[in-house]
């Protein structure tokens, strides 16, 4: 089945074509498929890549859907661009091809598209290809994006993996990018508490990339995982395509925080997706002196970014109203907490030894007789105060430093 031989109303096939005809992230084609159906708008598109007026066919096309006005303009470059890779097209070899690696494919309205990816509006994915779990909106549902540097130091790595494993015991999906550092930091840390894991590639499932992660991967799909990729099998990492993964990290997860990241980091790619789709960001701080924490520190610095430091404020970051609080942090409690200014005051002019009597301490707490007095008492009751002769100082300590 070629370009020419697919149904207007098979979606699927439709969306496979489109899924090798574009590069990700293209708006143009992505207001094409959601005026006209993906199947309408390939046979447009097939129809302008082969005409000799374009301009024509385009201006019938807005004429007819004014809703394309927005982007008339940029239709004709665009069809430029697809006309190349209409010649290739061919959605059941990738279908088949699928089949044989044991995956599928999803597109919106299928059982287990993502929910969240509708938020990216035009620069949606035509759909996802899929190896492992197909049902990802189940694990996405509640899951965290752990981004971050692939040149990360060893501080780094030990929080995302400390990170995804506190959040796998919450039953919490970790999502991230296969990639070295952080990320693989990011799926071993849930894997080892045996949480599940989304690893969203940047080339097609069925080549990792790096190949140094291809036994991660594996172990991904072996726990429940799933390993998502926009581009077809056989598709080619790129730069281009790293950065617009990233706004599907973004849009899959409930949150997105980058654990490390220098200046210029590509995870800070992830953050400003997730920015703009209002999903919460959070970032981890690190040494002041280390260059893989710039980036982290950037977003703190800017607002962007909420700091978290453990599993629980994490969960937090992303929890529904009413779930997912943080345990309520234990503290260490001082002599005095609880004294009103004038009680704290005197205690920190009470001697430790040699007794004040009440003159000499209302000078040196800067306090009036009648206030001393008055507070003598507060912290007498509170064991803060002992009376020796006419004076008053501070209860005699143990050997622990504890009063007796």
């Amino acid at each position: 089945m070629n370009a020419a031989q697919i149904a207007v109303d098979d979606e699927l096939a439709a969306r496979v074509a489109w899924s090798r005809l574009i590069e990700p992230g293209d708006a143009v084609a992505g207001e094409l498929v959601r005026t006209l159906g993906a199947g309408r708008a390939l046979v447009w598109a097939r129809a302008a890549a082969s005409s000799d007026d374009v301009a024509t066919l385009v201006t019938a096309l807005v004429d007819a859907e004014p809703s394309l006005g927005e982007v008339r303009r940029r239709l004709g470059t665009a069809v430029g661009r697809w006309a190349g890779r209409f010649a290739d097209l061919d959605p059941s070899r990738d279908l088949e091809r699928m089949h044989r690696l044991g995956g599928g494919v999803l597109h919106p309205g299928s059982v287990g598209w993502p929910s969240g990816l509708a938020d990216l509006g035009p620069i949606a994915p035509m759909c996802l290809w899929v190896r492992g779990r197909l049902e990802v909106s189940a694990s996405l549902d509640r899951s965290i994006a752990l981004v971050g540097a692939r040149a990360s130091t060893s501080y780094g790595e030990h929080v995302a993996v400390d990170l995804a494993a506190g959040l796998a015991e919450h039953s919490t999906c970790v999502v991230s990018g296969g990639a070295y550092g952080i990320d693989a930091a990011a799926h071993r840390g849930s894997l080892a508490a045996g949480g599940t894991t989304v690893a969203l590639l940047a080339g097609g499932v069925d080549r990792a990339y790096p190949v140094g992660n291809a036994p991660l991967l594996e172990r991904i799909l072996e726990q429940g995982g799933s390993v998502l990729s926009e581009v077809p099998p056989g598709g080619v990492p790129s730069k281009g395509r790293f950065l617009m993964r990233n706004r599907l990290i973004a849009a899959v997860s409930r949150a997105t925080v980058v654990v490390e990241a220098a200046w210029r980091s590509g995870a800070l790619s992830t953050a400003n997706h997730a920015i703009a789709l209002l999903r919460p960001v959070g970032a981890v701080p690190g040494p002041v002196t280390s260059m893989a924490s710039a980036g982290c520190h950037r977003l703190l610095r800017d607002g962007a970014a909420v700091c978290v430091t453990d599993a629980a404020e994490v969960l937090e970051l992303a929890g529904r109203a009413g779930e997912d609080l943080p345990p309520e942090r234990v503290t260490e409690t001082r002599d005095g907490d609880d004294l009103d200014w004038a009680s704290r005051r005197l205690l920190d002019a009470l001697p430790g030894r040699a007794p004040m009597e009440h003159d000499e301490l209302a000078r040196t707490a800067g306090l009036s007789v009648g206030e001393v007095r008055g507070a003598l008492g507060v912290l007498e009751l509170a064991g803060l105060a002992r009376r020796v002769g006419a004076g008053w100082a501070r209860p005699v300590r143990g050997p622990t430093g504890r009063r007796p």
